[in-house]
């Protein structure tokens, strides 16, 4: 597994507001270890009664331990909730947050280079490691099972219909990480690539890309240079039209590079097995990791 684990000690930063309150008990009951949330004018107050809430994320670290932070404030406020986790010495900051300026996404980028922050989002579905270990954002935790095939991916939807795939084929799952669909996430395929080439306990990822931009191409270079472990790569958005944007907000094509087939031009020289049927992934997964053995 990568970045989370059973020992994660998670504040959530906006807990007492709706979508936060529905998601946290979810991350709750599938065994992640909330021990603190932020809503500033709402410290000394207890969040359905079990969870201690705090005016700032530094007084919360210092009370609770806290390691990691998910984030649900909205957009208005997102980038400074960020900047306060990061600069408060948070280690792991997953954004479900929509909507952030592309601007206030540049900004956060050279900011955290200065701290020891890793970010996952805005705009994603967070990070899981199942099953009662760790689950970071709004996934459905019932579709994933332990195992050794790690999950990086742009795009949400896509993420849990491929996990529900994998687990059909009775292939659990290390760790599944959703980038989200921003033109500037906090973190890329290169950066989750090398934690999952490290990680002894993931022995195949399976790599969901998009239109737009060339995160696929960089991480095509990265896996014929540097990744040792099979890599199944499928690339959404072949029909979608130039210059129209696809749902996300980096969803769009504005040259040929970032056209679905060049991307899986790209990842198919460089080793990954790519296929354009969505559909397979599970089945090519376990032909796959069959072939290894």
């Amino acid at each position: 597994m990568i970045l989370v684990d059973k020992n994660t000690k998670v504040l959530v930063q906006g807990i007492t507001g709706r979508e936060a309150t529905f998601h946290t008990q979810r991350c709750i009951e599938f065994g992640t270890n909330v021990v603190a949330g932020v809503t500033p004018g709402k410290g000394g107050l207890r969040w359905e009664e079990e969870v201690p809430v705090f005016n700032s994320v530094t007084q919360a670290k210092e009370e609770s331990g806290a390691n990691a932070s998910l984030i649900f404030v909205p957009a208005p406020f997102a980038f400074d909730a960020i900047v306060e986790a990061a600069d408060a010495g948070i280690k792991l900051v997953v954004c479900i947050t929509e909507y952030i300026p592309a601007l206030d996404e540049l900004k956060l980028q050279y900011h955290l280079r200065s701290t020891s922050t890793t970010l996952i989002g805005p705009n994603c579905p967070g990070i899981i490691s199942p099953p009662g270990k760790c689950k970071m954002g709004i996934m459905p935790g019932y579709i994933h099972k332990p195992g050794n095939v790690g999950v990086v991916s742009r795009s949400g939807t896509l993420t849990y219909e491929v996990v529900a795939q994998l687990t059909e084929q009775s292939l659990g799952q290390s760790t599944c990480v959703g980038l989200g669909g921003d033109p500037l996430p906090g973190s890329n395929f290169v950066a989750i690539l090398k934690l999952f080439q490290e990680d002894p306990e993931t022995k195949a990822v399976v790599l969901i890309g998009e239109i737009g931009g060339t995160t696929e191409q960089e991480a095509a270079e990265f896996i014929e240079k540097q990744m040792t472990k099979p890599v199944i790569a499928y690339v959404a958005g072949s029909s979608a039209p130039a210059g129209k944007r696809m749902g996300h907000a980096g969803a769009i094509i504005t040259g040929s590079a970032s056209k679905a087939s060049k991307k899986m031009e790209s990842l198919a020289a460089a080793g990954a097995t790519v296929t354009d049927n969505f559909a397979q992934i599970g089945f090519l997964t376990k032909e796959v990791l069959g072939s290894q053995k």
